[in-house]
């Protein structure tokens, strides 16, 4: 990517990314590359490959340049560049391509895999076709540069220098080349050879001669909104793409433990009913009996439920059985806690606020459930505050009746991210369902009614119980019913 203009000119770039290790194995020019995928080991690799790797691990450098200074004749050199690109290609997750330019600073642009095996070949896009940002595109900040994304590519971009940036955001809109080079005043050749990169990257898109784009039209992504399929994407891997947030997480992590529970809130505490599980295990029905009966939409009965069940249905589903020894992935020398529903790890990120409007035993109010001690704690007693959160579960369950108690459940983010990274919130939507799982099954055991619910919470849930976001945050609530 060069043109015979200076002003015009780019400068393809190769180099590793931070995470990758290059080891020579000292034996018929073998070579093992350490990489967030694995280890991938490259036979006959060749002395010049290694050494081009090693080039590599320092920073971006120029293959052809590379190949230019090595004292050997022009069939020798072909055969050593086309070497280093079967070594390339074997290693391509962790082969950061980057466009600089003759200034000798940092990289315009760099693409960077965030899958295990991608392909990059930037090619030039004509000059008649419009090109746009994948509509699920997304520009943030991370380590003093901008960095553009989309949950499709196999690239995210790297943007360093002010071109690069003035170039991306131009394309919010479909645009031509020679238009890109006339709204942002950079040369055309270097708008050109930005774009094959941004195309190649995945995160630009090139339309075709109607100036439709393939993306709009695409029936596999009409279910999809930008939000989501971004943050599916990102849930399902542990890598942050940030190495100075992940090591500084990673020490908090090996150095103080977040908390197992919350400590309780300051308010009036009501102890809880405790049955004895050797009774339940024998009265009980069987768990066929409860997974085989349909499911019924919750129907309110205004019937009021009792403290002591209330008590017993939070003591079979989320109180702490006992702590001990963590579990991998965990670090060694931290504890964990045991209860009934499924966590990761014993990670238990969950916490429980009961909004209570008609029980038995306890005052109408807004309460935390502490599952250490299985108690409750009164954070308002105001009837308001009751009706705002119940007429939200009413609302949800499409009742005329307000539910007799709400549970909210929410997360403190810091029992998972330390551990899960970029995977910590897939996996506490993953725990709220199966805590609203065992709510189920244990209220149908008792004969009582516990169906989740859509509830659209907006800010009234954190400001009614007090969270303090986002170190907590609302994932979800349960409405609970006598069933009589």
């Amino acid at each position: 990517m060069r043109s015979t203009d200076e002003v015009g000119t780019t400068i393809r770039l190769w180099s590793l990314s931070e995470d990758a290790m290059v080891e020579d194995d000292g034996e018929n020019g073998s070579v093992n590359v350490v990489t967030r995928w694995g280890e991938l080991s490259v036979e006959h690799a060749g002395a010049f490959a290694i050494e081009s790797l090693r080039r590599m691990e320092l920073g971006p450098v120029s293959l052809q340049n590379v190949v230019a200074a090595r004292k050997a004749s022009p069939v020798r050199r072909l055969h050593d560049l086309a070497g280093l690109e079967r070594v390339l290609d074997k290693v391509s997750g962790s082969v950061v391509h980057s466009l600089g330019l003759p200034d000798g600073r940092r990289p315009l642009l760099s693409a960077v895999p965030v899958v295990a095996a991608p392909e990059f070949h930037p090619t030039a896009v004509p000059a008649s076709l419009a090109i746009r940002l994948s509509r699920f595109a997304v520009l943030r900040p991370q380590g003093g540069d901008l960095v553009l994304e989309a949950p499709r590519a196999d690239f995210r971009v790297v943007l360093s220098q002010p071109q690069a940036v003035r170039i991306a955001s131009a394309l919010a809109a479909p645009a031509t080349i020679a238009g890109l080079a006339g709204d942002t005043g950079i040369p055309e050749p270097v708008v050109a050879d930005a774009v094959a990169f941004l195309v190649a990257a995945g995160v630009v898109l090139a339309g075709d001669e109607k100036d439709e784009f393939a993306e709009d039209t695409d029936p596999e992504l009409r279910h999809w909104s930008h939000h989501e399929l971004h943050f599916h994407t990102h849930s399902r891997t542990r890598q942050s793409g940030d190495a100075d947030s992940a090591d500084s997480a990673y020490r908090q992590a090996t150095e103080t433990q977040p908390p197992l529970t919350r400590t309780p809130p300051d308010g009036k505490r009501f102890p809880l009913h405790r049955p004895e599980p050797e009774t339940l295990a024998a009265t009980d029905p069987p768990l066929t009996e409860l997974l085989e009966t349909d499911h019924e939409c919750p129907r309110f009965s205004g019937t009021a439920l009792t403290a002591e069940e209330l008590g017993e249905l939070l003591f079979r589903s989320a109180r702490v059985r006992g702590v001990g020894p963590a579990h991998p992935p965990m670090p060694a020398g931290h504890d964990a806690s045991q209860r009934p529903y499924f966590s990761i790890a014993c990670l238990y990120e969950l916490e429980l606020y009961l909004s209570i409007g008609h029980c038995a035993g306890l005052p109408a109010g807004l309460y935390h459930y502490d599952p250490a001690a299985h108690a409750l704690t009164q954070l308002s007693p105001e009837v308001a505050d009751v009706g705002t959160v119940l007429d939200l579960g009413k609302v949800a369950a499409g009742s005329l009746r307000r539910p007799a108690v709400m549970i909210t459940l929410t997360a403190r983010m810091e029992r998972t991210s330390w551990v899960l990274g970029g995977a910590a919130y897939a996996t506490t939507l993953m725990h709220a369902g199966a805590l609203q799982q065992t709510l189920y099954l244990c209220a149908k055991a008792m004969g009582l009614s516990a169906h989740a619910v859509p509830v659209d919470a907006s800010d009234t849930v954190d400001r009614l119980f007090g969270l303090d976001w986002p170190a907590e945050i609302g994932v979800g609530e349960c409405v609970l019913d006598s069933g009589r």
